[in-house]
């Protein structure tokens, strides 16, 4: 009796076990594939997902070739899921007027010209001994480290030169910084259970983020106590030292009033939007040390990248272009022979034809190619208000200011922490529920044929002030149309222009053998070069 007792209750509990399996897998299955109905009922298109993990591996060649295949095949308005996040991508001009308002606040300050131009004056030196050897240079690898030397001295107030100096501890810590990746099962955790996976990876202990975080920290509050001694004829004017000046300003200082330029590009570069400017949001207390070394990883960030690639992306396009740049040359030329020492005004008025060339550089490779606008909080879009102001992914209020906060988003910028959709609301008839995240395909607005004949040619004489004038509105944002852009930006721009007319009134660009044509590309974060940019530079 004992025995069958046992195995009655051996059965029991097998049968017990058996159930709990099936009712787990159940389970997991049901999670694994219970979100990936909703696009489906809202009749927007999309790849077919896979469980847990939805459309990822649509994505393996990268998000830019991942996002001009989703347009191709499933039409200006598509979607696809993201672990179980669901993601609507638009690429029509109308639906993106309702979902962004542009909102540029124009300041006029103009101290650092003589701050990047140092870092240009070492630039151009290497430059010259790269054009006496006669050979091929990577001219992304220059670029990577001039943006570096403007970073340390605009943002962090340390001056450096990351060429002749490569083992400099600020020119390290930003290429550990930069060489922050996600390992790809850890990734696909992350977007398979984000409200587990997320909190976690901010909490769990990091050596490197804390070392990071440590050594910025510790570079501005030096920084800081060293300027505290000085006098104040003697403090450097930069980006830096004007946050500091804020905190003895009588009035509420808000983020947006340390924007450090009117406006990087001239107007043959702009989009037009006729909404009404929104007023910024006022701090009304002094920013605290981490949030100011948040503020100065916004330049690292955001700077860094956009100086970087649109230089090696305009070098490229210039050097295989000849034609294109001969024109330039001879404006440069002229250019010089007016202003032997540009300023500000100068630069911003006189070049159209470099605005021209910039411009198209964006149009064809831009930097916010996947741009996710904001739609919650006090700028909840509910598709016809004002208050809908969508935010880049890479703004002022998007990011977070403390500098642990900074390393968590940058450690996780693969899966576009971004906000929801706060309710259900309308874009042009179609439905977006609550939580959906919207994106922009901005790579596939920028090459669609209808809009930009013979997308894939270089052709700045699309943004002379006529076709400008004629376009359709919202068919290009190289950085988005939202409001409160990243405070580099639009420094970072700035630096493209001034370094593009320093280097071509010495230099032209060459292709040759190692020039890649047609040029790879990655896209896991940044849309940057895939292997380099080599080009010859012959002295003139």
């Amino acid at each position: 009796m004992e025995v069958l007792g046992l195995l009655r209750l051996e059965a029991n509990g097998l049968t017990v076990t058996v159930a709990l399996s099936v009712a787990l897998a159940a389970l997991l299955t049901w999670y694994s594939t219970s979100a990936f109905s909703v696009l489906e009922k809202l009749g927007i298109r999309h790849p077919k997902p896979s469980p847990f993990i939805g459309n990822l591996t649509f994505f393996r060649q990268g998000f830019w070739d991942g996002q001009l295949e989703l347009r191709k095949l499933y039409g200006p308005l598509c979607g696809y899921y993201l672990g179980r996040r669901m993601y609507i991508v638009i690429s029509e001009p109308d639906m993106i007027k309702q979902v962004l308002v542009e909102n540029f606040h124009n300041f006029t300050n103009r101290m650092m010209m003589p701050l990047i131009s140092q870092a240009c004056d070492l630039l151009l030196a290497h430059l010259r001994r790269c054009a006496e050897s006669g050979d091929a240079c990577d001219i992304q690898r220059c670029y990577r480290a001039f943006a570096t030397d403007v970073v340390a001295s605009v943002a962090f107030g340390t001056q450096v030169d990351s060429q002749k100096d490569p083992e400099d501890p600020f020119v390290l810590h930003c290429r550990r910084f930069f060489a922050v990746s996600i390992p790809r099962p850890l990734l696909v955790l992350i977007l398979s259970f984000p409200s587990i996976m997320v909190p976690l990876a901010r909490i769990l202990p990091n050596k490197n983020r804390d070392e990071l975080n440590g050594f910025f920290t510790k570079l501005i509050r030096n920084r800081i106590a060293f300027r505290d001694q000085q006098a104040a004829e003697e403090r450097r004017r930069d980006f830096l030292q004007m946050v500091l000046d804020a905190r003895h300003s009588p009035s509420c200082v808000g983020v947006d009033s340390f924007d450090l330029v009117r406006d990087a590009l001239s107007s043959a570069a702009r989009t037009t939007d006729p909404s009404p400017p929104r007023q910024p949001r006022a701090l009304c207390r002094p920013l605290t040390v981490d949030e100011i070394v948040g503020q100065a990883f916004l330049f690292l960030i955001a700077g860094h990248e956009i100086v970087t690639n649109t230089l090696s992306f305009a070098t490229y396009l210039l050097a295989t272009n000849p034609h294109c740049q001969e024109r330039l040359l001879r404006e440069v030329d002229l250019f010089q022979k007016r202003q032997a020492a540009p300023d500000y005004r100068s630069l911003q008025e006189g070049l159209p034809y470099l605005d021209m060339v910039i411009a198209e550089t964006l149009r064809m490779y831009p930097p916010a190619f996947r741009l996710t606008p904001g739609l919650k909080g006090d700028s909840v879009w509910n598709g016809h208000s004002e208050k809908g102001s969508g935010k880049d992914t890479v703004g002022v209020d998007s990011v977070p200011r403390a500098p642990v906060e900074v390393m968590a988003w940058a450690e996780s910028r693969h899966t576009r922490f971004t906000r929801e959709a706060a309710r259900d609301c309308e874009v042009l008839g179609q439905q977006v529920p609550a939580g959906a995240v919207l994106e922009v395909a901005v790579g596939a607005l920028h090459r669609d044929p209808e809009l930009w004949p013979c997308p894939e040619t270089f052709d700045p004489e699309r943004f002379t002030a006529e076709a400008q004038q004629q376009r359709r509105p919202f068919t290009y944002l190289p950085f988005g149309a939202g409001p409160r852009s990243c405070l580099g930006v639009r420094l970072g721009l700035l630096e493209v222009k001034l370094t593009l007319l320093q280097i071509l009134s010495r230099f032209r660009f060459d292709a040759c053998s190692q020039t890649q044509v047609p040029l790879q590309l990655e896209s896991t974060s940044a849309l940057a070069p895939k292997n380099g940019i080599y080009i010859k530079l012959i002295p003139r």
